[in-house]
């Protein structure tokens, strides 16, 4: 098991007096990890780690989750230029619209305008280091977005497939063809892109401690599509704070989104989750703890990534367990 430190990141941090949820406490008291949860819970803090603030500003990807009008939590994924998005100081993101690629479809900017809740994943592939940061989010203007930090801290770099992106601004953006663009049961197309995802982030939420964005991932075809409404995910050794099982035991709905680097489209899907705590696993699709999460889909909306978005695959995970 990996702890999360802040080793490498430097600098002093206002830790959090309680940094779990009841959610989060309830999974580590049912899992036997107290006592993990409460080490690694040292890095969780009200303010950006002073080695992170710099490490925003190199980014070129962010997952951000949004809540709308009726509670449905969507986790989305924006682009842009190194420097898009820079923390102004330990408390507060700013991120320059003008510098990334925007689908104004999308319903993270109809969410904001109603709920300013929002939870925020700094993902740097290649290196596999990751930041969250979840706060409460204002549009000061059509180009701004000002983050206000209520929980920040560093995660493991566990399960991370690497891979260089490259936002070139100037290229064109691409589209996808508006007759495939949403619906609520999942055709064979999109069934064969879940199934050979190795990487998808997940946005979920709790009622008073706001909203988290989050990184999951495995060999091609962890993600099980059991039917065209229901996905079963592996839920893999961590850190023992369960910040997104501990959302779930809490409020079901979720939202996952996949991105296909390869053929430059995204997929976002609503729903509910549900646990489950000793699930059948001849095939060690879990890695020893029989852990799985139903994903049971709502619906869905597909879209196309911007144009400038580039990548290249390096390696899997070497944390990547291993099917019998």
């Amino acid at each position: 098991m990996i702890a999360v430190s802040p080793a490498g990141w430097g600098g002093d941090m206002m830790r959090l007096e309680r940094p779990y949820h009841d959610g989060e406490l309830e999974v580590q008291r049912r899992l036997g990890e107290v006592a993990e949860g409460e080490r690694n819970g040292r890095v969780v803090a009200d303010t950006i780690l002073k080695g992170a603030l710099k490490f925003i500003g190199q980014q070129q990807m962010a997952v951000l989750s949004s809540e709308s009008a009726d509670g449905t939590i969507w986790a989305s994924v924006l682009f842009g230029e190194q420097g898009f998005a820079v923390a102004a100081d330990d408390q507060t993101v700013v991120f320059d619209l003008a510098r990334a690629g925007i689908d104004e479809a999308d319903p993270f900017w109809e969410n904001i305008a109603t709920s300013d809740r929002m939870g925020a994943l700094f993902i740097e592939l290649s290196t596999r280091r990751r930041l969250r940061i979840n706060g409460r989010v204002e549009r000061t203007s059509d180009d701004r977005l000002v983050l206000k930090v209520s929980e920040s801290y560093p995660n493991c770099p566990k399960y991370i497939q690497r891979r260089e992106i490259r936002f070139e601004k100037g290229q064109p953006v691409a589209t996808v063809d508006a007759v495939r663009t949403r619906g609520e049961r999942l055709d064979a197309e999109l069934a064969d892109w879940i199934a050979g995802a190795d990487t998808f982030f997940v946005g979920s939420g709790h009622v008073d401690r706001g909203l988290d964005a989050s990184h999951r991932g495995g060999p091609p075809g962890f993600v099980e599509v059991v039917d065209d409404r229901t996905l079963r995910v592996p839920d893999y050794v961590g850190n023992s704070m369960y910040n997104t099982l501990g959302n779930l035991m809490t409020n079901p709905r979720a939202s996952l989104v996949f991105v296909d680097f390869e053929r430059g489209r995204v997929l976002q899907l609503v729903g509910e989750a549900e646990v489950i705590w000793d699930g059948d696993d001849p095939a060690n699709r879990t890695g020893g703890t029989k852990r799985f999460w139903k994903f049971h889909v709502s619906r869905w909306r597909a879209s196309a990534l911007p144009g400038a978005v580039q990548t290249e695959f390096m390696d899997h995970s070497p944390f990547n367990p291993k099917s019998q």
